[in-house]
């Protein structure tokens, strides 16, 4: 049974949810996201909430009750409220700077790294050891921050690199005489 599927995604003000033809889609006021919804459970917009079910007790339902919950409350909560992700870089000289559609990054390499800002995410630099990731669609915010995080992972000695605000790096004593 699961704990996450059993409950109804409440609909807040503002936010409007469809089911057609198999797609569910969220419009709000910062954007409209859509989903298709899996075979293996029943989707119900009713009033302010939706609900969903599965269709049969086997395995795969029951996976995709609680994925598809999931899924739909990130849907609506992106949409009315948004994500954000915070990055900070540490290291001497390494900082970033948002410059047009570009984020350029200092990373100690030979090199500046040009990271082109993707439709629906916006980037801010309020110092230049920080950046500030966000959107509506919360994969794509995830999926940003993890691709500038790879550029200069922090490593485990001095904790240079680029690494999430509520990151704690496993710091590692060095080489002993």
């Amino acid at each position: 049974m699961s704990r996450v599927g059993k409950n109804p995604v409440e609909v807040p003000q503002g936010v409007n949810v469809q089911l057609a033809d198999g797609i569910l889609s969220a419009k709000g006021k910062l954007g409209e996201l859509k989903m298709p919804v899996s075979e293996y459970v029943d989707v119900v917009v009713e009033g302010n909430s939706v609900t969903v079910k599965p269709k049969n007790e086997d395995k795969r339902a029951r996976a995709m009750w609680g994925t598809t919950r999931a899924n739909i409350q990130n849907m609506v909560t992106g949409v009315s409220v948004g994500f954000t992700k915070e990055l900070e870089i540490n290291g001497v000289g390494y900082r970033a700077q948002v410059q047009g559609k570009n984020l350029q990054l200092n990373l100690g390499f030979s090199h500046d790294v040009i990271y082109p800002i993707p439709e629906g995410i916006q980037m801010k630099c309020e110092k230049p050891t920080s950046v500030t990731i966000t959107g509506y669609n919360k994969q794509i915010v995830g999926q940003v921050a993890a691709e500038i995080r790879a550029y200069r992972p922090p490593e485990p000695y001095k904790g240079k690199g680029v690494k999430y605000a509520d990151e704690t790096i496993l710091r590692k004593e060095g080489k002993k005489k």
